[in-house]
């Protein structure tokens, strides 16, 4: 075969970038836009030794799991790799995607994993759900500023004011922004030439107020016709009872995928947004400040469910101590305290650290104290400043490890191990390296306990799980 050649297969599993899987004269292909169930006419897009890329052209007969995306523009965005699938057939793909890393690549037995593993817990929304956005500016095919969404693997902008995950009144912020480019002719980033003014268009919301942020990313260090852009904003007040809290620019001079730069100038309000969160069933929220570089889970609704998960798999008492790594922010640190004796909180971006300790103090809570540094350097560091010290509190009880999609840094891994406390809760958003670090964390002394998929992405192919182990090892043996 070559590329742009034509052939009928039909779709018997999916990758989790949510690309089809079929089979065809004994050769694999990837197929785009199509689900499980699918017999599609696909065109060759790219050809490997033994695998192929291929999109859809046609579906010759569709997967019973199979709808229209309510999105005009799902299929060329790829932001939302399955929205043509039924939620249903949604939830049990994620579900599927837990089940097959803790087995496949952590090496768990399929009745453990039976044992352990939990409903997905589901999102009550599967649109509009986010609570920020962020959207290249540039321009259409007939030149016309626009704003959008890069399409799969590619920095083609697909033209898109309204995406149906994020909240409605984007639409109107972005138009009142292109109207303003528009108006001093303030020309759009070109990534090919490194000349334009405006890359980007960070909207978040606060779901407790019904405010907004809004954080330009631009290609200086200054901003032109800043008085212009907060009149035009401040319009939207008055005509559609949007207000905005904060407005910002952050300046990203280099020639990077990164959208955002490493810090930010307040044109207009504050420089954050506040908003609250609150565990289901639990007692009062807590408050928090967040800033343009923050990070704060997209879906606030189900960001709740995940933390009651978290702390229900902590299992505090009161008189625990917790190391929580990778805190952001503070989000989680915050309610572990509330439960705790004392909870240690590492980061390595100093202003989420700056974030947390002010969170801590607004909410009053001063049994949460916080580290700026890489959760593998801080950990083993701390550790062996105390190691053998016999201070009573400080050996941890319980570790929170909430880490980037890479996972855990192996040193952190280590020390962790060495640490022993009796449970470790890990949040991921990455099963494949979820499984590879339960590995390496129940081949020495841990056990497999409890883990509960959620859905915080509704329409794309990403899930978060919440893992409890439990320490059934030797701690003398780990502790030297």
């Amino acid at each position: 075969m070559k590329k742009n050649d034509e052939f009928e297969v039909t779709v018997t599993d999916m990758t989790d970038e949510g690309l089809g899987v079929g089979r065809h004269e004994g050769f694999t292909w990837f197929i785009k836009d199509s689900i499980v169930g699918d017999t599609v006419l696909c065109g060759v897009t790219k050809l490997k030794k033994t695998y192929g890329y291929a999109r859809v052209i046609r579906v010759i007969s569709p997967s019973k799991d199979r709808i229209a995306p309510p999105c005009p523009v799902a299929r060329q965005c790829g932001g939302c790799q399955i929205q043509q699938m039924s939620y249903e057939a949604q939830l049990r793909l994620k579900e599927g995607k837990v089940r097959n890393a803790l087995m496949r690549l952590g090496g768990f037995s399929q009745e453990a994993v039976d044992q352990v593993l939990e409903p997905i817990v589901s999102s009550e929304k599967q649109f509009r759900y986010r609570n920020k956005a962020q959207f290249p500016i540039g321009r259409d095919r007939a030149g016309r500023l626009s704003a959008g969404f890069y399409a799969g693997r590619t920095h083609d902008m697909i033209p898109c004011e309204d995406c149906l995950l994020g909240a409605e009144e984007n639409r109107l912020i972005l138009q009142a922004i292109l109207g303003w480019m528009e108006e001093l002719r303030l020309e759009p980033y070109d990534e090919r030439t490194g000349k334009g003014l405006v890359r980007h268009v960070l909207i978040r919301r606060s779901r407790a107020r019904g405010s907004f942020m809004v954080c330009l990313v631009i290609n200086s260090d200054r901003l032109p016709g800043e008085r212009e852009l907060v009149a035009r904003l401040q319009e939207l007040s008055g005509r559609d009872g949007i207000s905005i809290d904060s407005l910002s620019f952050s300046s990203n001079l280099r020639n990077t995928n990164v959208i955002m730069g490493d810090s930010y100038v307040t044109i207009d309000g504050t420089p954050y947004i506040e908003d609250t969160i609150r565990l289901p069933g639990g007692e009062d929220g807590i408050s928090f400040r967040i800033s343009p570089l923050s990070f704060y889970q997209v879906n606030p609704e189900q960001m709740e469910r995940l933390y009651a998960g978290a702390l229900e798999f902590a299992g505090l008492t009161g008189r625990e101590t917790v190391w929580d790594l990778y805190c952001g922010i503070g989000t989680i640190s915050l309610f572990l305290a509330r439960s705790a004796a004392k909870v240690y909180g590492v980061e390595i971006v100093p202003q989420a650290i700056e974030d947390a300790r002010d969170n801590a103090l607004r909410n009053g809570i001063a049994n949460a104290e916080f580290y700026t540094g890489k959760a593998e350097e801080v950990l083993p560091r701390w550790y062996e400043e105390h190691r053998g010290s016999g201070s009573a509190g400080l050996a941890p009880d319980v570790i929170v490890v909430d880490p980037p999609r890479k996972g855990c840094d192996e040193a952190c891994l280590e020390t962790m191990v060495a640490m022993a406390p009796d449970r470790i809760v890990y949040v991921s958003c990455n099963p494949a390296t979820l499984a590879r670090d339960l590995r390496y964390l129940c081949d020495h002394g841990y056990e497999l306990r409890r883990a509960r998929p959620y859905d915080l992405f509704p329409q794309s192919v990403h899930v978060e799980v919440v893992i409890q182990i439990t320490y059934c090892g030797d701690r003398a043996k780990n502790k030297g």
